[in-house]
C-alpha cells in the first residue's frame, strides 16, 4: 500500500490557524490519532483530534477564546483532563485536549513529548501524529508500517486493558479498515472483560462497526478474538444447527455474519461514508441492526426432530430478545421497536406470497410496521439479506422472487414507504350517533378491518359497513 506523504496532509486552514497561535502563545498544537491515520491512507475524514502540548489548561481557554473569527462554538467538558469540542466557522470539528503527561518537562523535544502521549494509545496506527505548521509526522511506534501491512497492533499490551472498550473498538477498526489484528493483540483482546463498561460507550461502537464499509468482518474479528462472549445474544447462536435443506451455511452464527454482509451491500448511500450524519442513516442503521438481531430466537427454539431441524416460533421469541438487547445497550427506544418489529416479521415478505395472502394480510402487515416507525420497503431488504445470507441454490443465484413479489404487491397497494391511514377516527363513531364508551373502539376495529379488506377510503361507506355488520 503506498501511503500519502505528509507535506501531502491539510488539516485545513482553522486548525493552522489555531497551531499558529499555539505557538505563538509558547505551545505546540499538534493532531493526533484518526484524522492522521485516515489521511495517511487517502481517506477523508471529519474527526480530528487535537493536542495542545506545552500549555496548561487556562492559557489552552484563553487562547481558545481569542479566536472568536475563526470558532462558532466551544463546549468543555470532562474534570480532571478538560477537553473542549470545538466547530470551526468552515463546519470542521475537532476535539481539543491536553495530553496527560505528568513527567513533561519544559525543555522537552515535540517527538518525545508526542511519544510519551502517544504512549497512551490503543492501536499504532493511532499512535501517529501531525504538525500542522512543519508538516511534520511523529510516528513513535512505526504506525505507518502496520498501515502499509494492513495489520492492527497495540501500542503497549500492558496498558491496553486500562480501557476495557478497546477489545470492541477492535472489530470497528477491522470493520471500517480490513485491517487483520495481530496474535498478540488477539491476545490482549481476549483478556478484556466489558462487563463494567458503560452500555452507551459500547452501544456507540457497535453503530460505527455496522456502517462501516465491511461489519460482516468486523463480526468475524469479534468471534475471534474472543469479545463476543460479553454478549451473550450473539455467543448463544454459534454452533445452534440449521436445516441444510435451507442453511447449508452451516450454524445460525455463519449464518447472521453472512446475512450482515448481504445487509451492508443494500444500505444506501456511499459505504465511504460516515451514514449516521447523512438523510439515510437511520434506515442503514436499522437495517443493520436488524440483520445482526433477526434470528436470535434460534437458540431456544431449536429442536433436531427425525427428518428436518425446526425453529418453530424463533422470529416472536427474537423480538423479545431483540429489545432486551438493545434496551441494556440504551438504544433509543424507536430504534428499539424498530428493530423488535423487524426481528418479528422477516419472514412476513416470503410468507405472504407463498400463502397467496389477500390484499388485507398485506395492508395488516404495513400497519403493524407502520406503528413501530418502519415500513414495508425496509422489512423487504431485511428479507433479503437474510436470504441471501445463506449458501442455497436460489440465494447463490441471487434469486429472491418471493420478495420481490411482496415488494411489488405492497408497491401495488400505495403501502410500501406508508402504512394505511384509519379512514374512520373517532369522531366520526361518535357523530354517527355511538355513545362514548368500549363500543367505539369495536367500531373502530371493524372499520380498520373493513378498509384494509376492501381498500375503501370513504369515511361513511366504511362506518356504514360497519354498523351493519354491528351484531
Amino acid at each position: 500500500m503506498t501511503l500519502r506523504l505528509p507535506s501531502q496532509l491539510d488539516v485545513g486552514e482553522p486548525v493552522r490557524s489555531l497551531s499558529t497561535q499555539s505557538d505563538r502563545a509558547g505551545g505546540r498544537a499538534r493532531v493526533v490519532g484518526g484524522w492522521v491515520r485516515d489521511a495517511m491512507l487517502g481517506r477523508d475524514s471529519r474527526d480530528i483530534d487535537l493536542e495542545l502540548h506545552g500549555i496548561d489548561a487556562v492559557r489552552a481557554r484563553n487562547l481558545l477564546g481569542e479566536l472568536e473569527g475563526e470558532i462558532t462554538r466551544i463546549d468543555e467538558v470532562g474534570r480532571s483532563f478538560p477537553v473542549w469540542l470545538v466547530q470551526f466557522s468552515d463546519g470542521t470539528c475537532a476535539d481539543v485536549s491536553l495530553p496527560e503527561d505528568p513527567t513533561a518537562r519544559p525543555g522537552d523535544d515535540a517527538a518525545l513529548r508526542h511519544r510519551r502521549a502517544a504512549a497512551r494509545r490503543d492501536l499504532r496506527i493511532n499512535a501517529l501524529g501531525f504538525d500542522a505548521l512543519s508538516a511534520a509526522l511523529f510516528d513513535p511506534f512505526d504506525g505507518c508500517s502496520d498501515l502499509e501491512e494492513r495489520a492492527l497492533r497495540c501500542v503497549d499490551p500492558q496498558r491496553f486493558g486500562e480501557d476495557p472498550l478497546r477489545a470492541l473498538r477492535v472489530a470497528r477498526f477491522a470493520a471500517q479498515l480490513t485491517f487483520e489484528p495481530d496474535a498478540e493483540l488477539r491476545r490482549v483482546c481476549r483478556a478484556q472483560s466489558l462487563r463494567d463498561v458503560a452500555p452507551e460507550r459500547m452501544l456507540a461502537e457497535w453503530q460505527r462497526l455496522l456502517v462501516a464499509p465491511d461489519p460482516a468482518y468486523g463480526l468475524e474479528v469479534l468471534a475471534e478474538t474472543g469479545v463476543r462472549a460479553n454478549f451473550p445474544e450473539l455467543e448463544a447462536l454459534d454452533g445452534v444447527p440449521q436445516d441444510p435443506r435451507w442453511h447449508p451455511e452451516g450454524c445460525v452464527w455463519t449464518h447472521t455474519v453472512m446475512g450482515v454482509r448481504e445487509a451492508a451491500r443494500l444500505r444506501v448511500g456511499d459505504p465511504r461514508a460516515e451514514w449516521m450524519e447523512t438523510a439515510n442513516s437511520e434506515r442503514n442503521l436499522w437495517l443493520m441492526w436488524a440483520a445482526l438481531c433477526h434470528d436470535f430466537g434460534k437458540p431456544a427454539t431449536t429442536s433436531t426432530e427425525v427428518d428436518a431441524i425446526r425453529s418453530h416460533g424463533h422470529d416472536v421469541v427474537g423480538e423479545g430478545l431483540a429489545r432486551d438487547w438493545l434496551g441494556r445497550l440504551r438504544a433509543a427506544s424507536r430504534t428499539q421497536v424498530a428493530i423488535a418489529a423487524l426481528v418479528r416479521w422477516h419472514l412476513a415478505p416470503a410468507l405472504l406470497v407463498r400463502q397467496n395472502s389477500t390484499d388485507r394480510g398485506y395492508r395488516r402487515l404495513a400497519r403493524r410496521l407502520g406503528e413501530a416507525g418502519v415500513d414495508a420497503e425496509l422489512l423487504w431488504r431485511v428479507a433479503r439479506a437474510d436470504h441471501f445470507g445463506r449458501t442455497t441454490d436460489d440465494a447463490l443465484a441471487r434469486d429472491f422472487s418471493d420478495g420481490e413479489v411482496f415488494l411489488e404487491r405492497m408497491r401495488s397497494l400505495g403501502v410500501d414507504r406508508l402504512a394505511p391511514q384509519d379512514a374512520v377516527l373517532g369522531r366520526d363513531v361518535l357523530a354517527a350517533g355511538i355513545a362514548p364508551g368500549p363500543e367505539v373502539g369495536r367500531i373502530l376495529d371493524r372499520c380498520r378491518d373493513i378498509q384494509d379488506q376492501t381498500g375503501w377510503t370513504d369515511t361513511t361507506r366504511i362506518l356504514e359497513r360497519a354498523l351493519a355488520s354491528d351484531p
